[in-house]
């Protein structure tokens, strides 16, 4: 591992691949970047894709905590690690890049349990890395998240890094606000450095819209927020519903299916049982939307305003959250990633091969101003199963 360690920072330009499957838990994501460091971190996505995990394995990844068993909790770690090996090596595959050419993977693997609040605070993310270091001679980085929970952090988000070295602006004040599972927010003060950058989770995402769309409607998502389109909101569901605790609670704070996931998703469908599927769409994304608007007049800075809201994550693709957001941002410019020349999907991919990117460097990839850590700490694990010489 030593030798392959010595390459990777030696290489310049290197190719990384980030894997990513978020709280939803309906596919992964893969994007092959390559990285190369100069005056500033540059990061250019070569290829990317997505893979629908098989429907076994989502429907028990979606299951609650506590009815998995260490058994099945073992035997997903390994079904899970094969199909981001599968995603990592097509996406190589679809850039016409060879598996040796590409030097390291960051994969965050898929969340099971996150309790940076219990005692002891933990955290668990699966997805073998082994199996995926099995496919070629990688550096496979993974569970990033127990090291800033060591250091009494709440061991997310870890997005904003990436967002900080490559959204930053030395003029305008940035939201990069991601819509995935669950939505969260980065605060990009105009300038450089991590100085008055703010960042936390804001409540659920496309987790309840999904949940919503599959009971409603019987399709695996709202696609471009068209249901919700034709439907009329409930304003007294979802004033009730931001009255859970997590709303008000002030950052650094950070959220998952615990909170948000199967519970959460059938007092909603209770809620609204009484209502048309279209009516009870638009009313969750609207939960979304005025979460995420309540998010910033409680917990940013009111001045100077954000010159531009940048949507990232599936969600960016809900025309029908995408007009609510704007709606309630009056003075933002709203954009998406696909604006700067990105892409909105890929976003979280491409953070994570950033991550492993650092940890590969041997720098800190948290920031304590945001997670709450103690310090800033190296991030994940390094599995690598070259042949030892």
């Amino acid at each position: 591992m030593l030798a392959a360690l010595q390459r990777y920072r030696e290489t310049s330009p290197r190719l990384v691949i980030g894997l990513m499957t978020g709280t939803s838990a309906d596919a992964v994501d893969a994007a092959l970047v390559e990285i190369e460091h100069s005056a500033e971190l540059k990061a250019r996505v070569v290829a990317y894709l997505e893979r629908d995990l098989p429907s076994p394995i989502r429907y028990d990844l979606w299951r609650p905590p506590e009815d998995l068993s260490a058994p099945h909790v073992a035997r997903l770690n390994v079904l899970l690690g094969i199909e981001l090996r599968d995603a990592a090596l097509r996406v190589a595959a679809k850039a016409g890049v060879e598996p040796s050419e590409v030097l390291a993977v960051g994969s965050h693997g898929q969340t099971v349990y996150h309790g940076p609040r219990q005692k002891p605070p933990c955290t668990l993310q699966i997805g073998e890395p082994a199996v995926i270091a099995a496919a070629a001679p990688w550096l496979v980085v993974s569970n990033f998240r127990p090291a800033d929970v060591a250091v009494g952090g709440e061991g997310a988000p870890l997005t904003p890094l990436a967002d900080l070295l490559l959204l930053r602006h030395p003029e305008r004040v940035r939201i990069v606000q991601n819509i995935g599972g669950i939505a969260n927010l980065t605060y990009l003060p105009a300038g450089r450095g991590c100085q008055g950058v703010i960042a936390f989770d804001t409540g659920p995402g496309n987790i309840l819209l999904d949940a919503v769309a599959r009971e409603r409607l019987g399709q695996l998502c709202d696609r471009d927020g068209a249901a919700a389109a034709a439907g009329t909101p409930a304003p007294a569901v979802v004033d009730e519903l931001l009255l859970d605790p997590f709303f008000s609670r002030p950052p650094p704070k950070s959220t998952g299916r615990e909170e948000f996931g199967p519970q959460f998703a059938a007092r909603f469908l209770a809620m609204t049982r009484t209502l048309s599927s279209e009516d009870a769409l638009t009313t969750a994304t609207l939960l979304t939307a005025e979460s995420i608007a309540r998010a910033y007049a409680s917990f940013l800075p009111p001045t100077p305003p954000p010159d531009e809201v940048i949507l990232t994550g599936g969600g960016a693709y809900n025309l029908t959250l995408r007009r609510m957001l704007a709606q309630r941002l009056p003075d933002a410019k709203v954009l998406t990633l696909e604006d700067l020349g990105l892409r909105s999907d890929a976003r979280e991919a491409v953070a994570f091969a950033i991550l492993a990117d650092q940890t590969l460097l041997g720098q800190a990839g948290n920031l304590p101003a945001v997670t709450g850590g103690r310090r800033r700490v190296v991030l994940g694990q390094i599995t690598c199963l070259a042949t030892a010489e």
